[in-house]
């Protein structure tokens, strides 16, 4: 087969949907297809051509400038995919890139796929924005209608966009790389940097520093909880956002370490004890999996895809997502109880094998090939269907 990917969002930019882009391309070429992408040049990344990419001139979003919007390039666009010769294209994102890739796929009758990663109604009310979210469902109805199918990560969200008639939608991309995000990789160095020894906890948190993140309650239960443990933990954030100053101005005694690639992180994972999670906008909560998979206990909002990795006091911890008190509460437990916390880092990491992406990824296949009325065969190779 011969996939086209469109996303608004790539290398080497890191946030959740990179990563289920760049592991959808690797699947690909995994199993011996074909695959392009197109996604926006970034600052540093140059003109240069990569085998397999177009990557389209792109301006920061004035209020996160870390997103970039994509300058309209229908034509090289289309001159790039024609020469492909795409059986699917899958549409990663709804911005400008996710909108000319739409466009490509219905003017030349391509199969469509498309994904829905962030929950964009939520993300109004967060910013303040609520009376645009009937318009926000009304514009999500209309970019995924012509898609032959909708993946999104998670079953609440699936089931969300069913209720309100967008796409056809269908769960993927909630798997995890369990041999990459995995224990062994503590690190005893990590360890000595982060926390002085080992008995110190490591408290972290991972993610994009961003409203929609509920930031605020990370700040509030954090504070709370190092005025209880003082000397006993040691505070991690590993990510940046338009957030980041004010919040390393409230919490100027934790240890930034920026946006990590993903070597590094699962390095820092695995050299933790604690992740604290308190966004209640995730459709799926791949951080928490990651986490999880590293033998962390974890501590998230009870709330979206967190809740269908979760079960509470069984492989981690769900807390109300405004309860900034029971976040700070939960913390301390696990901070003086290590080995309650390695209980439930045991159990986390027996969960997230039961969701390893290797499934997935043949699922993957198997959605292109119908998508294009392919037919897969035992090895993944496609061929006509009858």
């Amino acid at each position: 087969m011969r996939i086209a990917l469109v996303s608004d969002t790539y290398t080497p930019q890191v946030n959740g949907v990179t990563t289920v882009v760049a592991r959808i391309v690797q699947t690909i070429r995994a199993f011996g297809h074909e695959v392009v992408v197109v996604a926006p040049r970034y600052p540093g990344n140059g003109a240069a051509a990569v085998s397999g990419e177009l990557r389209v001139p792109s301006a920061p979003f004035p209020p996160y400038p870390a997103i970039r919007l994509s300058l309209p390039q229908f034509r090289s666009v289309a001159r790039f995919l024609d020469a492909f010769k795409p059986d699917v294209v899958h549409v990663a994102t709804e911005g400008p890139l996710g909108l000319t890739g739409r466009r490509y796929a219905i003017r030349r009758h391509v199969p469509l796929v498309t994904s829905y990663h962030t929950n964009f109604p939520q993300y109004a009310r967060h910013y303040g924005a609520r009376v645009i979210e009937p318009l926000v469902w009304k514009w999500l109805r209309w970019f995924h209608r012509p898609a032959a199918l909708t993946q999104t990560p998670g079953e609440a969200v699936r089931d969300e966009l069913e209720r309100r008639g967008i796409g056809k939608p269908v769960v993927w991309g909630r798997g995890v790389d369990t041999t990459h995000f995995h224990p062994d990789r503590r690190s005893a160095g990590w360890r000595r940097w982060l926390a002085g020894g080992d008995n110190t906890a490591v408290v972290l948190h991972v993610g994009r520093l961003a409203a929609e993140k509920n930031i605020n309650v990370l700040a509030t239960a954090w504070t709370a909880a190092h005025e209880r443990v003082g000397e006993h933990a040691t505070f991690v954030l590993a990510g940046e956002g338009p957030e980041t100053r004010r919040l390393l101005t409230r919490l100027p005694w934790v240890r930034q370490l920026g946006f990590l690639d993903r070597a590094t992180l699962a390095d820092v994972y695995a050299s933790a004890d604690i992740c604290v999670l308190p966004s209640q906008t995730e459709t799926c909560g791949l951080v928490a999996l990651e986490a999880m998979a590293s033998g962390l206990a974890v501590v998230a909002a009870d709330a979206g895809g967190f809740r269908e990795s979760i079960t509470h006091g069984r492989n981690g911890l769900l807390v109300a997502p405004d309860d900034a008190t029971g976040f700070a509460a939960e913390i301390l437990s696990l901070v003086i109880a290590p080995q309650r916390r390695a209980e439930l880092g045991a159990a986390a990491r027996a969960a997230a094998l039961a969701r390893d992406v290797a499934p997935e990824n043949l699922a993957l296949l198997q959605q292109y090939a119908a998508a294009a009325g392919l037919s897969i065969t035992g090895g993944g190779a496609a061929s006509c269907a009858a």
